[in-house]
């Protein structure tokens, strides 16, 4: 984390030509700054005390009027104008190219970071809140605008500045010069105090952020259960509590953010003070003219700047700091699975769909494994059945085919290849899946049904939504097959749900299909008719099903039976019932 500004500021290097052009920018800005002060000194020096014309001036005579105090005070006064004017627009200029850099170095991270997300494993997104991440993605990407605008930029400027300053400065007077710089110290000491505090509070700051728009965005999600349960007071006071917090982490940050800004303006204000008594001295004894004073005090102000702007780094380093930290966080993150340095790809014609379990032991923490030594064979285009108590391993294996995670030992095969040697895009082509919580976008129908497979034609999308039971009620719909549904399917049952994602899969014709409890929200009919509906479209696949209704599974080719992570029974229906175990007990509970 120590380098995490080299990693981010990557980002901002992409635009190097502009930002080869802000630095152009800031030397006219700096060059402009030196000439500013110059008009007055010879307003005062030239028009004011010295009424005849100085000799430095005498390039001023060709001008119209210039040989008069009068067109010499005109001339001068438009001078300052003019510098004005162009210091304006070149600054303008320059904040107009590093803030578009900031922005388009903002939205490439936040692209990576996003991106990066998506390709972590289901693991890490059950242990992480989704509002948390959401705000990584559009708030703390935002620390490379930070860093290139509130850190580099400034450095930039500001060191530019104090050669150009001192320089003038030392030529005007040396011995005040080195008097100004005496602050330095001062305000060396105050960074190397506050510094680590301001970068604590930010942090612990852009945490309770986080959580409060998790605690929002968790709130939100499940509101009808709330509303259910009458638990709305309940959730505003966690809301409140959160904000509580939140607030108060803001304020410690603010307030230590101002003690170090009223730590340095309160020194810079010493110098300039000192300055102004030891600089009137000067003057009274003769040593310089007042032009020169006034020029001198101009440019101790902006000599100053940028050394506050310098020392204000370390407010504007710890806010970026803290959010760099909160997005490498998420980007050192190791993908869920391991890619294959020579991966192998998939024929789609060639694929048999033969799976071979080998010793498979997997689990989610250390230690607790969920699937102990599975061994298991599943030939191309049978229909096998997976059946057991509730954290058998059931769901736990069909997600290792996917490759959501990797087995802990063991391996598994397809068509005897390893599927950890296969191209993962090139693997997951291969399978349709249908969780046990069918997942909807708030999107068409169509779009939901087409999702896996963008480019299917009307009659394959008409022809799964008949196979699942799901043609009718989309027809009944406002707009049909257009209709948009709600976030989540919202607007749906449940049972209607789980036959759009039984369409989804069936309309890819992945040559492996998944089904995890398919029927669990469909009544006895529908369910019969889904079942009868399915049993043509399986044919030639290789088709896994895990259900706790027996009547899903009778005509499965096999039947698998779990228990604590290792398959205890395994045969047809027939064998099964005819064995007198597990299975058969089930069978006579009922369907």
């Amino acid at each position: 984390m120590k380098t995490w500004w080299l990693r981010i500021s990557r980002y901002a290097l992409s635009w190097w030509p502009g930002l080869g052009a802000t630095v152009g920018l800031t030397l006219v800005t700096v060059g402009l700054e030196a000439l500013k002060p110059w008009p007055l000194k010879w307003i005062v020096d030239g028009v004011i005390t010295h009424p005849s014309h100085p000799t430095n001036l005498s390039w001023l005579q060709a001008l119209p009027g210039g040989s008069t105090s009068l067109g010499l005070l005109a001339w001068l006064t438009l001078g300052t104008i003019a510098l004005f004017l162009a210091s304006e627009v070149a600054t303008l200029a320059q904040q107009y190219l590093s803030t578009g850099i900031g922005n388009r170095a903002t939205y490439a991270l936040a692209t990576d970071l996003f991106d990066h997300l998506q390709y972590l494993s289901p693991g890490f997104h059950q242990h992480h809140r989704s509002g948390d991440l959401i705000r990584r993605v559009t708030t703390d990407s935002s620390c490379i605008k930070d860093l290139l605008l509130n850190v580099y930029q400034p450095v930039v400027t500001s060191l530019l500045n104090l050669v150009v300053m001192l320089s003038v400065m030392g030529r005007l007077n040396l011995h005040l010069s080195l008097i100004a710089m005496l602050i330095t110290p001062l305000l060396v000491i105050l960074i190397r105090v506050l510094n680590q505090p301001m970068a604590t509070s930010a942090y612990a700051h852009q945490q309770l952020e986080a959580d409060l728009m998790a605690v929002g965005e968790q709130t939100l999600s499940v509101l009808p259960m709330i509303q259910a349960f009458s638990r709305e007071v309940e959730s505003d006071q966690r809301f409140r509590q959160v904000s509580h917090h939140t607030l108060k982490a803001y304020l410690q940050s603010i307030l230590t953010q101002l003690q170090f800004k009223v730590g340095v303006t309160g020194v810079t204000t010493l110098g300039t003070a000192t300055m102004m008594v030891l600089g009137g001295l000067e003057v009274a004894q003769g040593r310089l003219s007042l032009g020169s004073l006034l020029v001198f005090l101009s440019y101790l102000n902006a000599l100053y700047e940028p050394m506050e702007a310098l020392a204000y780094l370390s407010s504007g380093f710890a806010g970026a700091a803290a959010s760099g930290r909160r997005v490498l966080e998420i980007l050192d993150q190791p993908v869920g699975v391991d890619a294959s340095s020579h991966p192998g790809y998939l024929d789609p014609v060639l694929v048999k769909g033969e799976i071979r379990l080998e010793q498979v032991t997997f689990g989610y923490r250390p230690g607790h494994p969920v699937l102990q030594q599975v061994n298991l064979t599943i030939q191309a285009g049978e229909t096998l059945a997976l059946i057991g108590p509730t954290g058998a391993g059931k769901s736990s294996l069909i997600s290792l085919l996917p490759r959501f995670h990797d087995p802990w030992q063991g391996r598994i095969w397809l068509d005897g290849q390893d599927i950890r040697e296969l191209d993962l895009k090139s693997l997951r082509s291969q399978i349709s899946l249908v969780l046990q919580d069918p997942f909807l976008l708030p999107l068409s129908v169509w779009d939901n049904i087409t999702y896996g497979c963008p480019g299917a034609s009307r009659e394959d999308v008409l022809a799964a939504a008949m196979a699942a039971r799901a043609d009718g009620f989309i027809r009944q719909l406002a707009q049909g097959y257009d209709t948009v549904l709600g976030e989540g399917g919202a607007t749906l049952s449940g049972g209607q749900r789980q036959r759009l994602a039984i369409a989804r899969a069936l309309v890819k014709k992945a040559p492996i299909l998944i089904l995890d409890e398919p029927t669990a929200a469909l009544d006895t009919e529908t369910e019969r008719l889904l079942l009868s509906a399915l049993a043509s479209r399986r044919r030639g696949r290789t088709t896994i099903i895990i259900a706790h209704r027996l009547s899903t599974i009778r005509k499965a080719d096999r039947i698998v039976v779990f228990s604590r992570g290792q398959i205890i029974e395994s045969g047809t229906h027939g064998q099964l019932v005819a064995a007198g175990g597990y299975y058969s007990r089930l069978l006579s509970l009922g369907p």
